[in-house]
């Protein structure tokens, strides 16, 4: 995989992948509810919303690999790269962070998070089973029924 020319007017235009934006900085918490691991799935289809939005989500599925040394962006990557583990360390819970704080890039965090938590889990499974098989529309609207389902 290339990667398109990038120069160091790429870091003023505002769609590039290494623009950063003034207000965007490591201290964010980019969604909520944070990731405590049983949550992963909402979790991780927001957080990538939320990349996507800033033009970020590269750094995660690795479609913006690190340039090599002698590449003059490699400190814009790196810049971003740092800033995208920062907003994943805030988004997740201090235990989940602790675990991730040494990882070097974006995307082997992402992937970490992904192989810990995306595992099916069984009991959530058959408890979801088992709520979809008991519930009954009763006496409430066909809309709020279908709200009642989809939040399960």
């Amino acid at each position: 995989m290339t990667t398109p020319s990038v120069t160091l007017a790429s870091l003023q235009d505002t769609t590039h992948y290494y623009y950063i934006h003034p207000n965007e900085n490591p201290s964010l918490v980019l969604v909520s509810p944070i990731l405590e691991g049983h949550n992963y799935c909402g979790w991780a289809h927001s957080m990538s919303m939320a990349l996507q939005m800033k033009n970020k989500i590269g750094f995660v599925d690795g479609s913006i690999p690190c340039p090599t040394d002698k590449d003059p962006m490699v400190h814009a990557w790196k810049r971003c790269n740092n800033l995208v583990l920062s907003w994943i360390n805030h988004s997740v819970s201090h235990e989940i962070a602790t675990s991730i704080i040494w990882v070097d890039s974006a995307a082997a965090a992402w992937k970490n998070l992904k192989d810990r938590f995306s595992q099916g889990d069984y009991v959530r499974i058959s408890q979801l089973h088992q709520d979809l098989y008991s519930m009954h529309q009763s006496d409430l609207s066909v809309t709020a029924y279908y709200t009642k389902m989809k939040i399960l």
